[in-house]
C-alpha cells in the first residue's frame, strides 16, 4: 500500500470509498473532546462512506463502526489520504 500526504487535506474533502490516517483534530474545546470521545483519535483509519444530499452530512466509518458527522466537524479532521 502507498501512502500519500495530501497537505491541508481534511475528512470532509474525502470522496465515498477514499480511506485516509486522522493526522489530526483541530482545536481543544468541547467538540474535539467530543470527537476524540466517539474514537476519531490521531492515527485512527477512516473512510468517508457516504454524503446525504448537499453533503451534509457525511458518514464515516472509523473502529468498526458508522458516525455521521456534520460538515462543519468533519473540516476540523486533518487527514492522510491512504491510497
Amino acid at each position: 500500500m502507498v501512502l500519500l500526504y495530501n497537505a491541508g487535506m481534511t475528512l470532509d474533502e474525502l470522496k465515498p470509498g477514499q480511506k485516509a490516517t486522522i493526522l489530526r483534530i483541530e482545536g481543544d474545546g468541547p467538540l474535539a473532546q467530543r470527537l476524540m470521545a466517539m474514537g476519531l483519535l490521531e492515527g485512527s483509519d477512516i473512510s468517508l462512506t457516504r454524503r446525504a444530499l448537499g453533503g451534509d452530512p457525511v458518514e464515516v466509518q472509523v473502529m468498526g463502526y458508522a458516525l455521521s458527522l456534520r460538515r462543519e466537524e468533519a473540516r476540523r479532521i486533518e487527514v492522510r489520504l491512504l491510497t
